[in-house]
């Protein structure tokens, strides 16, 4: 056998060893243990990695809550039995927490609300953009534009628009992530608890006469919800303002209301008939 092809076998062995040897010091050396719950956690979480929480991602949630960082109950969009698992997995106590969903508080469409009369939109139709260039074509300057932003940035099928270009909230499909009311220029959407039905569905601050021009549906600042409903209501800016903590359903005038922008989600009827089988 020819003595150089012995020393370059020699030779290629010694430095693969000699690689060898060093990668496994550097592995050994370097390596980054990652605590098994980790993946655990991302396997319960939707990955939708919608950042709703307001993390990079689910993986980015997942490694956050497994370091404490924040709470198993972060995720608007897990329910709570994917909660209850995730800290199950940590050795933790279930948060409950409490299921948000989003609430579209306006109710000018193309019926009620009123046009510009001199002036014609024509552009982009994202509400961004009508914000933006000239508020689009209603009067109202702070209701829904109707431009849809807010059902592209749904990402669980939860929003459509309807035929009077409102978004309309798939109550059953809504995962609360928020997603729609961060997108909506004009703040016509909220997130509220679920159980949560009483809302004045409107945002106009004009004075009286003017909102009753540039919207059927207005609430028109005739304060007759803030003076029977002892301090559940207030008025802002011609505009009411329910305080959560105070208001009492037996005190609210709804049939006062002349516009219905002051409402709840449900049928009516049915809120009543079950606070008086309470």
């Amino acid at each position: 056998m020819d003595f150089s092809l012995i020393i370059a076998v020699l030779t290629m062995g010694g430095l693969g060893f000699l690689f060898a040897g060093a990668l496994a010091i550097a592995d050994k050396k370097l390596r980054v243990y990652e605590d098994p719950r980790i993946g655990e956690v991302n396997d319960l979480l939707p990955n939708a990695n919608c950042g709703a929480c307001g993390n990079a991602g689910c993986y980015d949630f997942a490694v956050k809550v497994v370091s404490g960082q924040i709470s198993p109950g972060s995720c608007p969009v897990a329910d709570s039995d994917v909660t209850g698992e995730i800290a199950k997995i940590l050795g933790l106590e279930p948060d409950g927490g409490t299921r948000m969903v989003a609430r579209v508080l306006c109710r000018g469409g193309n019926i009620e609300a009123a046009r510009k009369e001199n002036a014609i939109y024509s552009g982009p139709n994202s509400c961004s953009t009508m914000a933006l260039i000239a508020g689009g074509d209603k009067m109202c300057l702070d209701g829904c534009l109707g431009g849809g932003e807010c059902v592209e940035a749904c990402q669980f099928g939860a929003m459509y628009m309807n035929e009077n270009d409102l978004p309309v909230v798939i109550e059953e499909f809504c995962t609360g992530c928020g997603l729609c009311a961060k997108a909506c220029p004009r703040d016509v959407i909220e997130m509220h608890p679920a159980e949560r039905d009483i809302f004045v569905f409107c945002k106009n601050h004009d004075d009286p006469k003017t909102a009753r021009k540039v919207c059927s549906a207005a609430c028109i600042g005739c304060q007759i919800c803030a003076r029977k409903s002892e301090g559940g209501i207030t008025m802002k800016d011609n505009l009411a303002i329910i305080d959560y903590s105070k208001i009492d359903i037996s005190k609210i005038p709804f049939d006062k209301c002349s516009t219905k922008a002051l409402d709840t989600i449900h049928p009516r009827v049915k809120v009543e008939e079950l606070e008086l089988t309470n």
